[in-house]
């Protein structure tokens, strides 16, 4: 692989700034191949050489994959003169690798995002044809039906003409405010919600739990994120 600066590298683990790079260079704290860091600018294969920082040796990663637990509020976006986006959770050298979310969550929607700077997986992950399950808890006004799920499985065609491919849907309880799994293969502008209304069952709330064989990490606190290991990473792209 071509040769990179030492501050770009080190930056890319998204554990030290550019700036506190080029500090540790200069307190001798970085080496490369057990040997001290002339300066931060000093250039080395990322994919060969054995970077160490305070004694421990660094991972590196050629791309950025990093799960958030999304909160309401924020925008799937990576820049929206509307509000806040979920790049905004994240902190300023992560926001500088050219991160973007793969797929949208609405505003109001929480759970499961992820985010990457690896364009080519991202698309094949959000395209239909590859077919990657997508699956939401969703609570909604009124009871669910075993006639619901059958029209989910059969495909529903909404008011305005847009057919939606066959779905899942997954009683979990059933009451006054029932609550349920969807599960898409596909991604349209406000599906989940727009199925549900289309059977007079208005979401209340609505949180996307698993993409693919991904699951929402249930210790990350909403509204933080953490990097996905190298075994979530390949079984992202074993869909």
């Amino acid at each position: 692989m071509e040769k990179q600066r030492l501050d770009k590298i080190i930056a890319s683990t998204g554990r030290f700034s550019r700036r506190e790079v080029k500090n540790l260079a200069r307190q001798g704290r970085v080496l490369v191949d057990g040997v001290p860091a002339r300066s931060a600018e000093e250039k080395a294969d990322p994919e060969t050489a054995r970077i160490t920082v305070n004694g421990e040796t660094l991972t590196y990663r050629r791309y950025t994959w990093v799960m958030l637990n999304k909160p309401a509020g924020y925008l799937s976006a990576t820049e929206d003169g509307r509000g806040a986006t979920v790049l905004d959770l994240l902190p300023q050298d992560l926001r500088r690798q050219g991160l973007f979310p793969v797929g949208r969550l609405d505003k109001d929607t929480e759970g499961l995002l992820l985010l990457t700077n690896e364009g080519g997986l991202a698309h094949d992950l959000l395209s239909p044809r590859h077919h990657v399950d997508k699956v939401y808890y969703a609570r909604v006004a009124g009871r669910l039906t075993e006639e619901d799920c059958r029209a989910f499985a059969q495909g529903i065609t909404l008011e305005d003409g847009l057919a939606c491919m066959p779905a899942g849907l997954e009683i979990l309880s059933a009451g006054q405010e029932s609550e349920a799994h969807v599960t898409l293969r596909e991604g349209k502008f406000h599906q989940v919600k727009r199925m549900l209304a289309s059977r007079g069952k208005p979401v209340t709330y609505l949180e996307r739990v698993r993409m693919g064989n991904l699951t929402l990490d249930e210790s990350l606190p909403r509204g933080k994120y953490r990097f996905l290991t190298p075994e979530e990473v390949e079984c992202l792209r074993k869909f």
